[in-house]
């Protein structure tokens, strides 16, 4: 109750924030429905359509209301629904995330818990330089680097798009995500070996480790049955960070491929100056950032019983 709680004046102070920043930037959001040489009479006219000749706390009290019945608004340039078009768009989004994230996984887990029990191997030492270069890189850069090999060179994927029917035609757009998962792909699982390296070190040097080798236990069923559970915890928190930063890339990386994701309908209504798209596309992604940290503490929690006994107040 208390991390809802938190994450409920999280949300809040999120959406303060949000308004005051666009309220900041210079020019009028009417300027949007207006065209070269308006009028005086049709400026007021697009002022009042929009809400910006109201005054700031009118125009919060608006917005904060609009949020509270999970309305988004309609966009200033379209005229349609900002939540439809927000829905519409994650089917792009979400399963470029969430692909991302499982290659991350797969990658890094093996890997980093190699590169740390082999640490005085060659190959261990390998796998953390190579982990080093793959954070120092630039995601957008990777990406471009994957086009020219696999798009331009041996044209086996895509290097931008998405298909018309979207899912209707699911080998187009599986074809159409291939190049953006694994360049997020590739750019988290860089991030996410050194802490699983870094996490399965301190489990390696951990003195119940010793001790069940000392009783019998061999190398590989000690760390299986008493290093990875509580290994695994500070990972879950690391796990969360990684998932809301591969949410955050999905959304740069759509851009770099032409998809017709979130990123792009954010870009689109920031050069329109489309508030609605902007607030709407700002805000979703705050509260699913926000849920992603809410779900991975309580899972944390379920796999740590000394977190729920502090949680509660037990000695």
């Amino acid at each position: 109750m208390r991390r809802l709680a938190i994450l409920i004046l999280s949300l809040l102070l999120a959406s303060v924030v949000l308004f005051a920043l666009l309220r900041l930037l210079p020019g009028d959001p009417a300027n949007a429905l207006l065209g070269v040489g308006a009028t005086a009479q049709q400026i007021a006219a697009a002022k009042a359509q929009v809400g910006s000749d109201l005054p700031l706390t009118e125009q919060f009290v608006r917005f904060v209301s609009s949020l509270a019945r999970f309305d988004l608004g309609t966009s200033f340039v379209s005229q349609a629904p900002v939540g439809a078009e927000i829905l519409d768009r994650l089917t792009v989004t979400i399963p470029i995330t969430l692909l991302s994230f499982a290659l991350a996984i797969v990658l890094a887990v093996p890997l980093g818990i190699v590169a740390a029990v082999k640490a005085d191997r060659w190959y261990g030492g390998v796998i953390s330089v190579v982990s080093q270069l793959g954070i120092a890189i630039p995601v957008f850069w990777v990406g471009i680097l994957l086009v020219t090999a696999f798009a331009i060179n041996i044209r086996l994927f895509p290097s931008g798009g998405f298909p018309r029917h979207g899912w209707a035609d699911p080998l187009g757009a599986l074809r159409s995500l291939t190049l953006p998962v694994l360049t997020i792909g590739i750019v988290m699982a860089s991030s996410l070996l050194r802490y699983v390296r870094s996490a399965t070190q301190d489990v390696l040097g951990s003195d119940y480790l010793r001790t069940a080798r000392a009783l019998g236990s061999g190398y590989t069923e000690a760390l299986l049955r008493h290093g990875v559970r509580n290994g695994v915890v500070p990972i879950i928190s690391i796990l969360g960070i990684e998932l809301a930063s591969t949410f955050l890339g999905a959304v740069v990386v759509e851009k770099v491929f032409a998809l017709p994701g979130l990123g792009s309908m954010l870009l689109l209504g920031i050069s329109q100056r489309d508030y609605p798209n902007v607030q709407g596309v700002l805000f979703v992604s705050t509260l699913l950032v926000l849920l992603i940290g809410f779900v991975a503490d309580l899972v944390q929690r379920l796999v740590d019983p000394r977190l729920r006994d502090r949680a509660v107040g037990s000695p």
